[in-house]
């Protein structure tokens, strides 16, 4: 017998009222009241249960409606549960579709810069973006970028500035894994390097000779050390850590005390602020006697509260300038703070019998080669911490 609205009106908790067809309304034991429609799909022959919602939004001649719309897919050997979740899918699939990469970039920037301590780091992801992947791409929704689209924006830069190009991909290509992650899109990401993109641009060393920094030869570093820790300046002190752990200026300037394992004696430079963009991968620096005093000095005057090296203006380090200052202050020979990199590379390859691979991971160099990369999978720390000592050695040799 089908049911009256008065019926569903005056329904008490626990009352299963059918109105015929398979569609009838349920009252749970609080009172809520939901209409739902059984059947056997034509598809598995199971019986199922399909929810039409709850009796305070659809009336009664609603609920019939629904069902005999169900009725009628059932008769045409459609499940209609699987109909009604296609529907859902196609129409969350359309919006996804309307996002477009411009939109998505930024949002994952807001998203993931409260993890980046270092300002200049954000500013870079977003400079580049707007400067060389917004105005080709930016538009484009983020389902639909393909290879053709990465290539756009890469081909312009790749010979006159590979490094540039170089981020520039890294970054797109992890946005895009995030988008996929939240179902935005689907299939291989079409900025991947390896799969994708390789093959169709030649290696970053040969389009074009790169540029080096003046570094000061590492015959004259023991005498330059000596006169540097002579000097009591913070910008001394920050150049001496810079120059026994071989790291870079970005590196050394923004160190954190919670980056400081003093058990272990090692230095954990989050992968945010290294040059390889790999924000999950930090590299660890295995810290000497030499290095720990410099910082055992910076605590007796700074405190050990967030920066290492503060600067003068409060939460800002001390700048490159500055050490451009202190270099010259010691020696009369060209040199800049990142040529020390160097002049550890030569001292490393002309005065030591360590593995070339082994002097490459200690100053964090993007890896190309796939060989060397397996090689390098290890941290291989306890070789790298006395390749370190041999090397603080050295540059201590005439303090």
């Amino acid at each position: 017998m089908a049911l009256t609205a008065l019926q569903v009106k005056n329904a008490k908790p626990g009352d299963k009222l059918t109105d015929g067809g398979g569609l009838r309304l349920d009252i749970d034991a609080r009172g809520g009241r939901s209409w739902v429609f059984r059947f056997k799909s034509p598809v598995t022959g199971k019986e199922r249960y399909m929810g039409l919602g709850p009796a305070s939004d659809v009336s009664l001649a609603q609920a019939r409606e629904a069902a005999e719309e169900a009725r009628r897919l059932t008769r045409k050997g459609i499940d209609p549960i699987e109909h009604r979740n296609n529907q859902r899918a196609a129409v969350k699939a359309e919006a996804a579709r309307s996002v477009t990469f411009r939109q998505y970039a930024e949002g994952y920037i807001t998203r993931m810069e409260a993890g980046w301590k270092n300002p200049k780091h954000r500013q870079q992801w977003i400079n580049s973006l707007k400067t060389y992947a917004f105005p080709l791409i930016g538009q484009t929704a983020v389902a639909d970028i393909d290879t053709p689209d990465i290539m756009k924006v890469l081909t312009p830069i790749w010979n006159s500035k590979p490094e540039t190009a170089s981020r520039v991909r890294g970054r797109i290509e992890m946005i895009l894994t995030a988008g996929k992650a939240e179902g935005l899109r689907t299939g291989d990401n079409p900025a991947a390097w390896r799969e994708r993109i390789k093959p169709l641009l030649p290696s970053k060393r040969k389009v074009r000779k790169v540029q080096h920094f003046a570094a000061l030869p590492y015959r004259l570093l023991p005498k330059f050390m000596a006169s540097l820790c002579a000097d009591q300046s913070d910008s001394a002190s920050l150049l001496q850590f810079i120059i026994l752990t071989a790291a870079r200026y970005n590196e050394g300037a923004f160190a954190d005390w919670i980056e400081i394992d003093g058990k272990q004696d090692l230095w954990a430079i989050p992968g945010v602020r290294m040059k390889g963009d790999r924000p999950d991968r930090p590299h660890v620096v295995p810290l000497t006697a030499a290095a720990l005093k410099v910082l055992e000095l910076a605590r007796e005057r700074h405190g050990s509260n967030s920066l290492i090296f503060p600067g003068m203006r409060r939460g800002r380090p001390i700048s490159d300038v500055s050490l451009a200052k202190a270099i010259a202050r010691h020696t009369d020979v060209k040199a800049t703070t990142h040529g020390f990199r160097s002049t550890f590379r030569d001292w490393a390859g002309d005065m030591t019998n360590f593995p070339r691979e082994l002097c490459e991971q200690a100053l964090a160099h993007v890896i190309e080669d796939e060989t060397e990369a397996a090689y390098r999978r290890s941290d291989a720390l306890a070789k790298r911490r006395r390749l370190m000592h041999e090397w603080a050695k050295f540059c201590m040799s005439e303090a």
